[in-house]
């Protein structure tokens, strides 16, 4: 039987899970929007006038500053989820290693991705 459809049409953004270029176009894009947002980490931890704890409890306490460092938490961790997805299904051979390992690795980024976020708003909204 054959198909009416061109080899072309028959690849083109489907891998054999059906999902294409989708983690591949994720994980490009998280680390695109970690380029301004560590330039912005770096360069305001960098400006503040002191290192004590309160200077740093009173910066994070703002905002603006809570929102960003939120955001470079949830893309650091899924941009590492994605980065480790990726090497576990490449080098582990196994099927339940494999298995077991992106589930173990999905796992801890959430947990401390969480934790992080956690961490920032409980300082932010007691500061």
């Amino acid at each position: 039987m054959s198909s009416l459809r061109t080899p072309l049409s028959n690849v083109k953004g489907h891998g054999s899970a059906k999902e294409g270029t989708h983690h591949f176009w994720v994980q490009r894009l998280t680390a695109l929007a970690l380029v301004p947002l560590v330039l912005w980490l770096c360069f305001s931890i960098a400006a503040l006038p002191a290192s004590n704890y309160t200077t740093i409890q009173s910066w994070v306490g703002n905002s603006f500053n809570a929102v960003l460092l939120v955001l470079i938490i949830v893309a650091a961790f899924y941009h590492a989820k994605l980065g480790l997805q990726m090497v576990i299904e490449d080098y582990i051979s196994s099927h339940a290693t494999r298995t077991a390992g992106i589930i173990l690795s999905t796992f801890i980024c959430i947990l401390l991705a969480c934790l992080g976020v956690f961490s920032v708003l409980k300082i932010a909204f007691t500061a």
